[in-house]
């Protein structure tokens, strides 16, 4: 005889309460992670762009704020950076703190700190 295998009631119950509140965070969590990535990859483009290496830093500024709009960045503005020549390079720094409400009053508050890491 072969002793039964397989998931109860209760514990499909059980894990799929687990699955759906990983999902759930996930979900909370991911534009916060996915706006960080744009801006990380907004840095390294602009501290690439041989256009911008003989530009003051206003002007790489301004390519900032337009590449703002483009990508829908909201959280660090062009007056958030911190933007100093390296060699021929730009290398472009800030930092944020984004707070994301999860239920009640339970939040995730999360630093970032993108780089451009051009030189």
């Amino acid at each position: 005889m072969h002793a039964q295998r397989g998931l109860t009631l209760s514990g499909f119950i059980l894990w799929s309460v687990v699955v759906l509140f990983g999902l759930l965070l996930g979900f909370k969590l991911f534009p916060a992670y996915y706006e960080y990535y744009s801006i990380k990859r907004t840095f390294s483009i602009l501290a690439r762009d041989e256009a911008l290496r003989s530009l003051t830093k206003r002007d790489v500024e301004a390519a900032y704020a337009r590449r703002m709009v483009m990508e829908n960045i909201q959280a660090v503005g062009p007056a958030d950076l911190s933007i100093t020549k390296a060699g021929s390079n730009w290398s472009i720094e800030a930092q944020y703190s984004v707070q994301v409400p999860l239920f009640g009053n339970l939040s995730a508050c999360m630093d970032f700190a993108p780089r451009s890491d051009a030189n």
